[in-house]
This record gives C-alpha cells, sequence and structure tokens, in this order.
C-alpha cells in the first residue's frame, strides 16, 4: 500500500519530536503520510507564532526515495524539499546529504531479507540513526496501483537485526519497530519510561486499594 496502518503512529511521531532531526530521509514515501507528520511536529510545532509569510518557510530539510512514480502528487512538492525518484537498493549508494534519520515504514517487507540487510548498512552510512518499522504478520500482497514494488517478499523477526549492534525495539502490537544508530540511549530511556508507565497504570487498575497507602509511604520516605 502507499499508505502505512495507524498503530504505529505514536510511536514513530514521538521518536521524530524527541530527536528533532535537521535533515530526514524518508524511504518509501507512498502517499506522503510520514512527510506531512515530519512538516507539522518538525516545523509547524516548533515554527509556532512566526508570521504568515514565514508559513511554508521550511526550517527542515525532508528528502524522500520513491520507487514509483505513479504515487506523486503536488502534496509531495509541498512537503518533501527533493525526492530521488528510483529503487532505494541503487539511490542510496549515491546519496550526498548525511541525514540525521532515516524512516523506513512499512517498506522493507518488499525486499528479500538480504537486500533489507544491505540496505540498512548502506543507509546506516548515510545516518545517524535508522527507524525501521514492518508488520509483524506480512501476508501475502501483490502489485497495487499498478506498482510492482507493492509485493510482500519478506517477513522480519527481531533476531534479523543482530548484525546491528546500536539497536532498540519498541513495543507494539502490529509492527516490529526497530531503531538503530547513535542516539539508541535516548530511545532506550524513552521506551523504559513508557513501559514503567504502563505498570504504574496496571498496578492503579489491577489494585485500587493499594494506591492510597503506597501513594503515603512514597510521600513518607522523600520527607526522610
Amino acid at each position: 500500500m502507499p499508505g502505512s496502518h495507524s498503530q504505529q503512529i505514536n510511536e514513530i511521531a514521538e521518536i521524530l519530536i524527541r530527536l528533532q532531526p535537521l535533515r530526514l530521509l524518508d524511504v518509501g514515501v507512498g502517499f506522503g503520510k510520514y512527510g506531512v507528520l515530519a512538516r507539522e511536529y518538525l516545523d509547524l510545532w516548533v515554527g509556532a507564532g512566526k508570521s504568515p509569510d514565514e508559513y511554508r518557510q521550511w526550517q527542515r530539510q525532508v528528502d524522500g526515495i520513491e520507487a514509483y512514480a505513479g504515487y506523486l502528487t503536488p502534496l509531495h512538492s509541498f512537503i518533501y524539499n527533493q525526492i530521488y525518484l528510483g529503487d532505494a537498493r541503487e539511490v542510496a549508494p549515491k546519496l550526498t546529504t548525511h541525514y540525521d534519520l532515516t524512516l523506513l515504514i512499512d517498506m522493507i517487507e518488499h525486499l528479500p531479507l538480504a537486500d533489507g540487510l544491505k540496505l540498512l548498512q548502506e543507509l546506516r552510512r548515510h545516518s545517524r540513526n535508522l527507524l525501521i518499522s514492518t508488520p509483524k504478520i506480512a501476508g501475502v500482497q501483490g502489485p497495487l496501483y499498478g506498482n510492482n514494488f507493492e509485493r510482500h517478499i519478506s517477513e522480519w523477526r527481531p533476531a534479523d537485526f543482530q548484525s546491528f549492534a546500536d539497536k532498540v525495539f519498541i513495543p507494539n502490537q502490529a509492527s516490529l519497530i526497530c531503531f538503530i544508530g547513535e542516539d539508541v540511549e535516548v530511545i532506550r530511556r524513552l521506551v523504559a519510561k513508557k513501559r514503567a508507565a504502563e505498570i504504574r497504570a496496571a498496578f492503579r487498575t489491577l489494585l485500587p486499594f493499594l494506591v492510597r497507602p503506597y501513594r503515603r509511604l512514597k510521600a513518607l520516605v522523600q520527607r526522610k
């Protein structure tokens, strides 16, 4: 699909907001959803209060790679600084920009496993960080909208990323989300914080009668 499911948007947007990349590469732009989200959270939010004349003067570089020209619309021209048209496996070695973050959202399942790993290694040379999301169950999918690249070819597991040391997996029910790169500790802390919040929420839900005594005990400890 030129789009992707909604169940991973929160995690991906949260990483965009936390890292605040100045240069972003979106591999497999499709409909352009994550380019739009990047502009909203990295340019519009940061630039809130600017004059009307500055509304379209983007401060961040958002580039993309798209294999199928039929997906490109005026939206893409407005959102992206540049879109490289072609197979990402052929485009990536020719990149001259070093990006702060590269997105591969619901893209890598369209490649054979060996090709996908080779592409990740190549993109890592051109980017400080990579964020990969792929369906846990890819399912069978053939060409769509006349695009032969839409075929599902591989289904990924955490073990497939073992060659990358600087990685962390972000919990998600529907997608395998892997972050690789120099800012991995920032994302590890973010994941740990979210897990702790989930445990506290479960504690309050399952054992509500213990919440008040716990808060009193915590307050006593903090006063000492």
